[in-house]
This record gives structure tokens, sequence and C-alpha cells, in this order.
């Protein structure tokens, strides 16, 4: 086989990017973006109202951290649509990228006092990893693996002191 007639392979990665699929994932996750903004600010903020100290702490931690981890998913699949769209180059979308922080928050849940919580925001806490999951991979695939730098270390142990601390604080101020 001459060089003339080898093809560049296929990515997948790109195909998806540009496919039906994308905009189905899009779509989820935008809704996952409202359906979660409705239940923190309606059912979510009654849910919270009924629960032990410890519980209510956790919540609100964790319903930060879905709300930034929701954020940053939506903005990094705004950017791949603009792009898909022609309304910015790679380059662009690629400088752009750079202020997007996907997978930098702890991710958990299970553990202490999560069998507190409500079981409609445990369901949308997993939904939400879930789709960062799929589109941490999406976005290795499309742009390439992020440096050790832009990897944030989890340590499940640091987690479970940061929470310990911020309840036994909460707890001596309350």
């Amino acid at each position: 086989m001459t060089s003339e007639n080898r093809a560049d392979p296929v990515s997948l990665a790109e195909r998806f990017a540009y496919s039906d699929r994308f905009k189905q994932l899009f779509g989820d996750g935008m809704g996952l973006v409202e359906e979660s903004a409705s239940y923190l600010d309606s059912a979510g903020r009654e849910a919270a109202r009924g629960l032990s100290r410890q519980a209510a702490l956790l919540y609100g931690t964790e319903s930060m951290r879905l709300t930034t981890r929701l954020m940053q998913l939506a903005s990094w699949l705004l950017l791949q649509r603009a792009a898909n769209e022609g309304e910015m180059s790679r380059e662009q979308l690629i400088d752009e990228k750079k202020k997007v922080r996907l997978d930098s928050l702890p991710r958990s849940n299970h553990g202490p006092g999560w069998e507190m919580l409500p079981a409609v925001f445990v369901d949308l806490v997993a939904r939400s990893i879930a789709l960062e999951n799929r589109i941490i991979t999406l976005d290795r695939e499309l742009y390439g693996e992020r440096s050790a730098d832009d990897a944030p270390v989890e340590n499940p142990v640091s987690q479970q002191i940061e929470l310990l601390t911020t309840a036994l604080g909460a707890m001596r101020k309350g």
C-alpha cells in the first residue's frame, strides 16, 4: 500500500463530537443542570430544612459541589457546541477550555451521612458524576491527556478530615 492510498485514522471521539449523539449528550447535560437548579431552589430547600445538623452540613457542602460541577460541565458543553457550529475555531476552543475545570472537585456520593440525604439529591449528585466522567473521557479523547498540574489529587482521608473539621466548626458555633 502506498502512502497515497493510506487514509488518516478516523477519530471516533471527533465523530461523536459532531454527531447527533453529542446533541443528545448536550441535551442531557443541560437538562441535568436545569433539573438540579429547580430541585435545589424548591423541593431540595424544603428537604434540607428537615435534616439533622450533620446531614444539613453535608447537604450544603455537596450542593455547592454539585452546582460547581454542573456549571463546569455546562461550560464545556457550550464551548464544544460553539466549535461544532463554527462559532469558534479549535484554537479558540482550546484557549477557552483552559478556564473550564473538569474533575477539580472531590467526588463522593457515599460515606457517613449520605444515607440521611434526600434520595433525589443523591441521585442528582450521582448523575452529575456520571456526566462528568463521560465528558472527561470525551475531552481526553478529543484534546489529549491533561498535564499532571491539571489533575487534582484525590485523597479520601483528606476529604473526610475537611468535612469533619467543617462539621466540628459549625457545631462549636451553633
